[in-house]
Order: C-alpha cells, then sequence, then structure tokens
C-alpha cells in the first residue's frame, strides 16, 4: 500500500443530526475507521500489535478543524497521511473530502504506542515503527516534516 490511504465512507442518518448535516463526534469515528483500515492495508492490524507485543495505539491527542458541512447520503473519502514518527508516537493528518474533491473536514491526530496492563509509553515495535517512518518520509516537507526516532 502506499500513502496517504483513503477510506470511503458514507454519510447514514445515524450519522446526522436533526438537520441532516454530519454530526461532529461522526467525523472522529471515520477517523479511526480510517487509522484502522490504513493499518489493515498493510497487513500490521492492531490485533497483531497486541496479541505480538501487548502493546496498543492509542489517541493521546485529537485537533479537528470542521471547515464544509457534510449531509445526509454524501460520499466521502477518509485519507489518512503519517506527519511524524518518532519512538513511541506517530502523528497523522487526516482529511475528511467530499466527492467533488472539497474538504469537509481536517484532523491532526497524536497517537502514542502504550504497553501492557500498566498502559505506560513504549516504543512503537518493528515493523510497524519502520513503515510509520517510510511513509512520513515519502510524503516529504509538503505535508510535514518527518521526524528521526526519538521519544
Amino acid at each position: 500500500m502506499s500513502w496517504p490511504h483513503r477510506l470511503p465512507v458514507r454519510v447514514y442518518f445515524e450519522d446526522t443530526d436533526a438537520g441532516g448535516i454530519a454530526y461532529h463526534a461522526t467525523y472522529l469515528r471515520w477517523a479511526e475507521r480510517g487509522r484502522t483500515e490504513s493499518l489493515r492495508a498493510i497487513n500490521l492490524p492492531h490485533q497483531l500489535l497486541i496479541a505480538r507485543y501487548s502493546s496498543m495505539l492509542v489517541v493521546r491527542r485529537v485537533e479537528v478543524e470542521y471547515v464544509a458541512p457534510a449531509r445526509l447520503d454524501d460520499s466521502l473519502i477518509v485519507e489518512t497521511r503519517v506527519l511524524r514518527s518518532g519512538g513511541a508516537s506517530v502523528d497523522l493528518a487526516q482529511e475528511v473530502i467530499g466527492e467533488g474533491g472539497g474538504v469537509k473536514a481536517r484532523l491532526q491526530v497524536g497517537l502514542v504506542c502504550v504497553r501492557g496492563e500498566a498502559m505506560r509509553p513504549a516504543p512503537i515495535p518493528e515493523p510497524w515503527r519502520g513503515v510509520f517512518r517510510q511513509a512520513a518520509m515519502a510524503d516529504g516537507p509538503a505535508r510535514g516534516p518527518a521526524e528521526t526516532p526519538a521519544g
């Protein structure tokens, strides 16, 4: 798979408010699906990270900019890019894009790898770390500088 990852979604009735506009929290669910499917697309799903390393990638922070409303029955794409990858963290940029190419929302998401029951930060295991680093470098500085492994 090449980055960015693209996941098609549709705005269903359950995703909307009383006015037929996608509810603000719906974008977070779509973004989560985009992140999950991007890992599945490279054959490195969350479940493998949990089973093999007792580790998980959890959201540490998220920032959402709502640009334009998504409406009932709209066909959308959730695009996921890797911006930076550190030793225990990875920063992603996600966009929800309408059929005509217009951006509906932009998200900046910081993930941290945690291990075990203590849920303490831990280095991202290989091959996830290498994939994230490679994806960040492939995107280049136009979308955000790649960071060498740090913390």
